[in-house]
């Protein structure tokens, strides 16, 4: 499904909410009030969260110049979210440009579930 300015919106405080109850189980908090930025393990991490049908997450370029890690929050069928920690130079290795042709274009790269899974450390499972 294609995403408009609407469900983009709806999609961006579903992440955000969903990224700050994340946070607090993995015993940290959001200090950005711009992103999902926060310390996690002395490093500086960003949560991106995907639905149970979305398999990447997207990272605006410019932040990675700030990030040690991203954590990639991907939802299950049962409503868990598994938790992958990813190192931001594997992060760029694989980013891919959004098809976006908006607001987003050329600023956002985008990260499948499949390389978080296979070259990311597994963080377990949190129920939000």
């Amino acid at each position: 499904m294609t995403q408009n300015q609407l469900s983009g919106a709806a999609a961006n405080d579903w992440g955000r909410q969903t990224a700050r109850i994340i946070a607090e189980k993995l015993g940290t908090s959001i200090f950005s009030k711009m992103s999902n930025e926060c310390a996690y393990k002395d490093s500086r991490v960003v949560i991106k969260c995907a639905k149970v049908d979305t398999n990447s997450v997207g990272v605006t370029y410019k932040m990675l110049e700030r990030l040690d890690f991203v954590i990639g929050a991907f939802q299950q069928e049962s409503g868990e979210f598994e938790l992958y920690q990813l190192p931001v130079s594997i992060i760029e290795r694989h980013m891919r440009g959004t098809a976006s042709k908006g607001a987003a274009k050329g600023k956002v790269g985008i990260v499948r579930q499949t390389v978080f899974e296979d070259q990311g450390k597994n963080l377990g499972s949190v129920t939000v």
